[in-house]
């Protein structure tokens, strides 16, 4: 029984926090935290990756949009959602 315990205490614990914030295709939600993505911590991990090039930030993210635009529309009976503009690309623009 010791065996069985100490094998217990040596598995690692999974710390929710440092699990990645990545969209789950297709439903584009927060494989972490299960909102829409991008979540806030995917958007400040965004934010501090592209810091020196916010036109390369914008240009992938309007990929992802139009990606996520599709596989959306799918799933809702070919209507797009309305917010993927602001979702996506207007948090993202230098202020």
């Amino acid at each position: 029984m010791a065996g069985r315990r100490v094998a217990a205490e040596r598995r690692p614990t999974v710390n929710r926090a440092s699990r990645p914030h990545l969209p789950m295709r297709p439903l584009w939600r927060c494989r972490a935290c299960g909102v829409e993505w991008p979540c806030q911590p995917a958007r400040l991990a965004l934010l501090v990756e592209y810091r020196a090039d916010r036109t390369a930030l914008l240009v992938y993210l309007s990929t992802l949009m139009a990606e996520a635009g599709a596989q959306l529309s799918q799933l809702n009976g070919h209507a797009v959602p309305e917010n993927l503009t602001e979702r996506f690309l207007t948090w993202a623009r230098a202020r």
